[in-house]
């Protein structure tokens, strides 16, 4: 199962990629799609940056033939300006995965760093260090592309796509299962799990 993540700016829209194979989680790609300078008021007109977004974006899913398409979901910002200009990119991108008819799927940024990090208030660092364990050490141009990589590994972990049985991290999450039922396990608690089980071999 190959997963896109795509974290939506109207600047910048970073995205990642990975593969599921069984329980295995691999790196396939990563990126941003520059959209217009990042200081100052923004050269570029907004019209022109949406399709940009679509142009770009189609060429990744072009290359890497991803089957789901994860997307930020909207969330209450301050500035009511930016907050139209993220929702409007953010409908580039749903619009460009449906063109190439892809299955959409959407989580909040809480629900990304709960599932990554086991809580909802992580800062940007702490997610891209949780996504460098996962799946290696990683050169990240900007925050938006080890974000759009949190989004793809989310959806493996809190989408049910893992398996539960099978790898030690999965093992460890099964055994966990039994004292945390009404709460899933992050990513850092499963593969914390696994450490503490490998030390007590």
């Amino acid at each position: 199962m190959r997963i896109l993540g795509v974290d939506p700016g109207s600047r910048l829209t970073g995205y990642g990629c990975v593969d599921l194979i069984g329980n295995q989680l691999r790196h396939v790609a990563h990126g941003t799609l520059r959209l217009a300078n990042t200081s100052g008021k923004a050269t570029v007109p907004l019209e022109e940056r949406l399709f940009k977004i679509h142009e770009g974006l189609s060429r990744v899913i072009r290359e890497l033939a991803p089957a789901i398409l994860v997307v930020e979901k909207v969330f209450f910002a301050k500035n009511a300006v930016s907050a139209l200009k993220l929702g409007q990119a953010r409908g580039a991108v749903i619009l460009t995965g449906r063109i190439h008819e892809l299955e959409i799927v959407e989580y909040s940024p809480t629900e990304v760093k709960q599932a990554l990090v086991g809580q909802g208030h992580a800062d940007k660092d702490q997610v891209a260090r949780m996504v460098e364990l996962l799946i290696g050490k990683r050169e990240f141009e900007t925050s938006d592309a080890s974000d759009g990589l949190a989004l793809a590994i989310c959806h493996a972990h809190a989408g049910k796509v893992l398996s539960r049985e099978g790898s030690e991290v999965s093992r460890a999450l099964h055994a966990a299962s039994g004292r945390r039922s009404r709460k899933r396990m992050s990513l850092a608690e499963c593969v914390g799990a696994t450490a503490k089980a490998r030390e007590a071999k």
